[in-house]
């Protein structure tokens, strides 16, 4: 078995599930594991290092490793040289640098790195290591990487930052529309029925009353995204209306991105990925890549169809110098490892 300065940790981790590998320098997965999200911003640092040391300890285990070490690095010693963590909800410098210095002091490997998830799903869609990432979920965010490595990124707090977009959002605006629809303030739309109809509930303003007294979360409105694209298909104006926003909205991150990193003139990669984006709505992707061309004509949309997992360990391993041969095996092996049917 290679020893720690042979090996890299690395782990990518969202609000709903963290996936994290053991890699050798040579590329080859030693372990691969899925838990819990570790989103900082949900979880707490106290939460996101619990989880990541739990999956540190199983990989030690499957690698054959003393699973001691993962829980405690002083009791056997580093499982990797270099850890790097990519996590979403570390927006901001500050808290990369705290979670950064939180996970160095567990011992689990000799250097580690943290950064925003956005950079391992552009690393994951691109061969080139540089171009433009835009995510779409139940949030949105946007990170982009020139060719000479300098980096544009966006705080990602939500509405008091300025963002606007992801399922929440749409599903927001849906039962808005609903709403408005019913009690004659907006022009009528499907979504007055299907958007109760996915609450089993009779009418929009059940909805909200529901929300109001907190029988629902807001966070299951998110679930009325794919609705909205779908009333959208078959012609429902105010849903067209939402997609059609969604999409400027990604437009306009994406492309003040591309004009802050100077790539306009370039042929950029745009990898979009998240779930809203990877469904692959026709009406969002024409919209989006029709915006995108007016700024940056020879930029190409590409959907994410690796597991950003893979963009953190080419990144890790890039990190650690390995070699292109090795770069090309994790490509290769992390989405066999850490697909559905492998966890």
């Amino acid at each position: 078995m290679t020893g720690p300065a042979r090996r890299v940790l690395v782990a990518d981790g969202g609000a709903s599930k963290t996936d994290l590998v053991l890699l050798d320098l040579d590329g080859g997965v030693l372990a691969a594991v899925r838990g819990p999200g570790s989103n900082p911003d949900i979880v707490g640092t106290a939460g996101t290092l619990a989880v990541i040391g739990e999956l540190a300890a199983k990989a030690a285990v499957a690698a054959g490793l003393d699973g001691a070490t993962a829980v405690d690095g002083a009791a056997g010693g580093p499982l990797a040289e270099l850890g790097a963590f990519y996590l979403a909800g570390v927006d901001l410098p500050i808290e990369e640098r705290r979670l950064e210095a939180a996970i160095a002091g567990r011992g689990w490997t000799q250097r580690t790195v943290v950064g925003n998830d956005t950079f391992a799903v552009l690393r994951a869609g691109t061969a080139r290591g540089w171009g433009v990432a835009t995510v779409c979920g139940t949030g949105v965010n946007c990170a982009g990487v020139a060719p000479n490595g300098r980096r544009g990124r966006y705080p990602s707090l939500g509405d008091i930052a300025g963002d606007w977009g992801g399922g929440l959002d749409v599903g927001v605006a849906a039962l808005g529309a609903a709403c408005r629809g019913r009690d004659g303030r907006g022009p009528r739309t499907v979504l007055e029925r299907l958007v109760p109809a996915h609450f089993e509930l009779r009418n929009p303003a059940a909805v909200t009353s529901a929300l109001h007294f907190g029988r629902l979360e807001q966070r299951e409105l998110a679930g009325l995204a794919p609705l909205v694209f779908a009333a959208a298909r078959e012609g429902d104006e105010v849903a067209g209306s939402i997609v059609d926003r969604l999409a400027d909205e990604l437009v306009a991150m994406t492309t003040a991105i591309i004009r802050r990193l100077r790539l306009a003139r370039l042929d950029l990669d745009v990898v979009c990925g998240g779930g809203l984006l990877q469904a692959g709505e026709p009406r969002l992707e024409r919209r989006m890549a029709a915006g995108i061309a007016r700024v940056a004509p020879r930029a190409r949309l590409v959907l994410l169809r690796a597991p950003p997992i893979t963009g953190a360990a080419l990144l890790a391993l890039e990190a650690a110098g390995a070699g292109e041969a090795a770069v090309a095996r994790a490509r290769a092996e992390v989405p066999l490892a850490t697909s559905p049917v492998a966890s």
